[in-house]
């Protein structure tokens, strides 16, 4: 039985840590390997990343597997997150073993941050590495197959989407072949995911069955945008960051191939994307459950499918995100503008 979320990719778990009140409005999401860990490569296409651990997954260098991933609010300060996820992975002994003692291990664990500062309305509240260790703890916790949670939790609870709220979304596939396919994102872009005639989400138009809003909603839908972009601050640095995984058997190489072709799944849900205020960041990981055909082209159906999941899993993280209305700004819904259209 599947879920349509990342963790269809079995022996992944995904835990989120959600900060809101009290000036916080942020979060972080870890997607945690099974043991022995996971194949992991990483493209990085926006012009203001924020990133820790990404040139240890370089093909050309020597860590061969990963344990964790880390998709963090706070900006670059929210990379402290990973460190709490090191802190646990330590506690379990699962990392590269640098020394004869089992317990000598180096978790690596690449990270990614969004831009979320100032908008629960405290500048200073960021994710930090407790925040990172609730996470991983409640990934760990979570059972095998397990729904993932979607809209404004963990590195979602932040984010925007152009003028509307964004959040985390997720969505897998099976190929003939039996091959699972699936991606997790955090929606925190700086361009717009809607269609500016009509209301439609460009990620549905894509895909070739989205149902219109009527005129007069998406007239108020504009109107209502309008107002609440002029109480907020100019946009500031966004980013929209994902996970896609698979149960092949891809090298390191391959993997790197997967990241970047899942790109293609961020541009066609937001437009314009790779700004060089986004920090656009797409992970690649593989647990190795499946070998592929012995041709080449058989990794085609894997990488058409990265980025297809990825542009269905942005769609389910606006469609679930919530209004915000709060000291920090404010940013309707996709849901509160048009309803289940």
């Amino acid at each position: 039985m599947t879920v349509d979320a990342i963790t269809d990719v079995a022996g992944l778990r995904v835990g989120h840590a959600t900060r809101s009140g009290g000036g916080l409005l942020t979060g972080t999401t870890v997607v945690l390997a099974p043991e022995g860990g996971m194949t992991a490569a990483v493209d990085v296409r926006g012009g203001g990343p924020g990133t820790k651990e990404t040139d240890a997954l370089d093909p050309r260098n020597v860590v061969e597997r990963v344990d964790a991933v880390v998709l963090t609010g706070g900006s670059a300060y929210g990379l402290d997150a990973a460190s709490g996820v090191m802190a646990w992975l330590e506690e379990q002994r699962r990392g590269v073993r640098v020394g004869p003692d089992p317990a000598h291990v180096v978790p690596v664990v690449p990270a990614a941050c969004v831009f979320d500062l100032g908008r629960g309305g405290d500048f200073r509240a960021r994710p930090d590495a407790a925040t990172g260790r609730a996470a991983v703890e409640a990934a760990a916790a979570s059972p095998p197959g397990a729904p993932v949670p979607q809209g404004c939790v963990g590195a979602g609870t932040g984010a925007v989407a152009g003028r509307l709220k964004g959040g985390v979304g997720t969505a897998s596939t099976v190929l003939e072949s039996g091959i699972t396919v699936a991606a997790l994102v955090v929606v925190n872009a700086a361009g717009s995911v809607l269609e500016p005639d009509t209301g439609a989400l460009y990620g549905e138009l894509c895909q070739g069955r989205v149902t219109y809003p009527e005129t007069r909603v998406h007239q108020a839908a504009r109107r209502r945008l309008d107002e609440t972009a002029a109480r907020n601050a100019p946009p500031p640095l966004n980013t929209t960051l994902a996970v896609v995984a698979t149960d092949a058997d891809l090298s390191r190489a391959q993997a790197q191939k997967l990241a970047g072709t899942a790109h293609d799944g961020i541009a066609r849900a937001v437009r314009p994307v790779h700004l060089m205020n986004d920090g656009d960041t797409v992970f690649a990981v593989a647990t190795g459950e499946r070998a592929l055909a012995g041709h080449p082209l058989e990794m085609n159906g894997v990488l058409a499918a990265g980025a297809d999941v990825v542009t269905r899993a942005i769609v389910r993280g606006v469609r679930a995100a919530e209004s915000v209305d709060g000291a920090g700004g404010v940013w309707p819904s996709y849901g509160e503008l048009y309803g289940r259209v």
